[in-house]
């Protein structure tokens, strides 16, 4: 049942904070804002419901062990698993079959697919899709036991791969695909950002959960919108000054201190890095375009930097140091688009947890949403 508390706020407007009462976000997971579920370390992809091949992926980042993988159970080549699809599909999904050798599915009778799903499978080599070369534009092999990446030299054609949970180390063999739009490595083995050469048109890279360490290569992205590298070993904030329309970086479960890189990316819109080692919000003068900041479950004390943060939409705050409801109104009570904010484990909200939504309100009377408690004005 919701829960509703009224208050009289400024001029004499009735308020109503009605709270939803969700359950507590656990530690790791990405913050409501998130724009894309396809985001943070890739896990929101895949059903509740679902058997991975490689579950140790899950709980462990940095899994290894090559003779510690599920095989499963394999079954015998299946020529006929497709005969049931019309030649002219332009679709196939064929998940949780136990695939291990796409050539057995003689695909090359599919003159018009244009996207093929073979995820949760037991693929280990990417072959037997040169016929594909014509048609074939989404390629999604995710959670399988991909090792390398090889056989796709004459898919030219393809604007979206997925080689997400496999067991790549390397990226290579791909800066040939040109047309690419997304990219999708998210939870390999992956250590250095390379081999993306040349790949102009790409506009989403997501390499959460692998072990990289630094920032770089990325300078020939000139078209990447979305940079998802949540749950690395980040420690800085550069080797992004080559990316003019990059407007959302999900950062998320790194190691950063320090912001000011971010002047490099005055046109960012969304940034997402909570989980990292900020003390401080300095840094950000120059990203006065950004509408979303997340940056929960940081050391951060003060409010000070979001000044010129006019644009401002939804600033996540959640479980840092913040104690100051005068700083909370000097600095974002002039930001006329903020609608949402989230305090809750600061001190402000630990303090005095009866009072605390209402005195966010009065400071912050333009929100519409405090935490999970939704405000309506009458």
């Amino acid at each position: 049942m919701t829960a509703v508390e009224e208050e009289n706020g400024p001029s004499g407007h009735h308020i109503e904070l009605v709270d939803d009462n969700p359950p507590p976000r656990r530690s790791g997971e990405p913050s409501p804002g998130l724009r894309d579920s396809k985001g943070w370390d890739g896990k929101l992809r895949v059903p509740k419901s679902a058997l991975l091949t490689n579950p140790e992926a899950l709980s462990d980042s940095d899994y290894s062990d090559e003779d510690n993988v599920i095989p499963g159970e394999e079954l015998a080549a299946d020529e006929d698993l497709l005969d049931g699809e019309p030649l002219d599909v332009d679709e196939i999904v064929c998940t949780h079959s136990k695939i291990k050798d796409i050539p057995a599915l003689r695909l090359e009778r599919f003159t018009e697919l244009a996207r093929l799903c073979l995820r949760q499978n037991l693929i280990q080599d990417i072959e037997g899709l040169s016929a594909l070369a014509n048609s074939l534009k989404e390629l999604d092999l995710y959670d399988n036991l991909i090792s390398h990446i090889r056989g796709l030299d004459d898919l030219t054609n393809l604007t979206s791969l997925d080689l997400s949970f496999n067991k790549i180390r390397h990226i290579k063999h791909i800066n040939h695909l040109k047309n690419l739009t997304d990219l999708y490595l998210v939870a390999n083995k992956i250590s250095n950002i390379e081999g993306l050469d040349g790949l102009t048109k790409l506009r989403q890279l997501e390499l959460g959960s692998n072990r990289i360490r630094e920032l770089k290569n990325l300078d020939s992205l000139i078209s990447l919108e979305e940079l998802w590298v949540a749950k690395n070993k980040i420690t800085e904030l550069r080797g992004l000054s080559g990316l003019p329309n990059l407007r959302l970086l999900s950062i998320q479960s790194n190691r950063i201190r320090d912001l000011s890189p971010l002047r490099e990316l005055p046109q960012l819109e969304e940034l997402y890095i909570s989980h990292n080692a900020l003390e401080t919000l300095t840094g950000l003068e120059h990203n006065s375009r950004l509408r979303v900041l997340e940056v929960s479950n940081n050391r951060i004390t003060s409010l000070a930097g979001l000044g010129p943060l006019v644009a401002l939409e939804e600033f996540w705050a959640s479980y840092n140091q913040i104690s100051d409801f005068v700083e909370v109104e000097k600095e974002l009570g002039d930001k006329k688009n903020l609608t949402t904010v989230y305090f809750e484990g600061n001190p402000l909200q630990l303090r005095s947890p009866a009072l605390y939504r209402n005195k966010v309100r009065l400071a912050l009377p333009q929100v519409q949403q405090i935490d999970a408690t939704f405000v309506r004005m009458s």
